[in-house]
């Protein structure tokens, strides 16, 4: 659980400022990209991650300016996954965060311009963030990155979840693509400001085994709402799963209520942050 501290410090950052603003819209800037830009800004998520990114950077030293950079920088990674999650070669969504889907928008032409932006921005405040670091670490969180975001990570687990239709419909193969596609980014957010606030080997290891409790958790809330919720409800197209014979880690695992999905997974990410200890520079969640 989050100390009291913790906890007020996440909800005093202005984190949905920062998302509309650290991405700079020059005057030159074609009208048409701009819009669909200004589009995704204007309607930020939940932006727990950010907060989440921001609280481990500096519980391991990092200064408040790149521990916000690399914040929002993950934000920006995992904003352009869902743009290009939505298009109609993906889910074919409708809606998301409660507005059009991009692409509905602007088209797909625009949403994908728009998610590579959001990309480049991404990149660009990651290296910012991790400038003041040991040439070690630097090395070390860079890759990571490729790791998480590319064909060990991200990429493999989108192909893998498009082509789940001519693979075995079962839990191994289910958990494998959430482990692609949705754990990658939660790693990202736990393990990689760590790294670069020099965490040791153990706490890197009990970091990415919460990474994984969390993101399999987070992908089983969230594909209950896909079956249990309505539009208005989940605040995006729901019902693709079985529509588009995608894999659907709840009903793999056969869970049927949120609460049993979310408590079983997340109870068992408490038991690693048991042997961090009171003088660790972690936040504990």
């Amino acid at each position: 659980m989050l100390t009291a501290n913790c906890m007020s410090t996440m909800r005093a950052t202005p984190f949905a400022d920062d998302f509309k603003t650290f991405m700079p819209l020059p005057m030159s800037l074609d009208p048409a990209l701009e819009e669909a830009l200004r589009h995704v800004l204007d309607n930020p998520g939940s932006l727990v991650r950010p907060q989440m990114v921001f609280q481990v950077a500096t519980a391991y030293g990092l200064d408040d300016v790149a521990a916000k950079d690399l914040a929002i920088a993950l934000e920006y990674f995992h904003t352009a996954s869902l743009v290009f999650d939505d298009l109609p070669c993906m889910d074919n969504a409708s809606e998301r965060r409660g507005v059009p889907c991009v692409h509905f928008a602007y088209g797909e032409a625009g949403a994908i311009l728009t998610a590579l932006a959001l990309i480049n921005r991404a990149y660009a405040l990651s290296w910012r963030a991790a400038a003041g670091a040991s040439r070690e670490a630097q090395t070390r969180a860079l890759a990571y990155i490729e790791q998480c975001l590319g064909v060990e990570g991200l990429l493999n687990g989108q192909s893998l979840d498009l082509h789940y239709g001519a693979m075995p419909h079962s839990r191994e193969t289910t958990e494998r693509i959430a482990r692609g596609k949705t754990v990658s980014l939660i790693r990202l957010t736990l393990v990689l400001p760590a790294m670069l606030g020099g965490a040791s080997a153990r706490e890197i290891q009990l970091l990415e085994r919460i990474a994984l409790y969390w993101g399999l958790g987070y992908q089983m809330v969230d594909d209950l709402k896909d079956v249990l919720d309505s539009a208005a409800a989940a605040g995006k197209t729901v019902a693709r799963d079985s529509l588009l014979d995608r894999p659907n880690v709840a009903s793999a695992m056969e869970f049927r209520a949120p609460s049993s999905a979310s408590f079983a997974s997340f109870a068992s990410a408490t038991g690693p942050l048991a042997s961090f200890s009171d003088s660790s520079r972690s936040c504990r969640s």
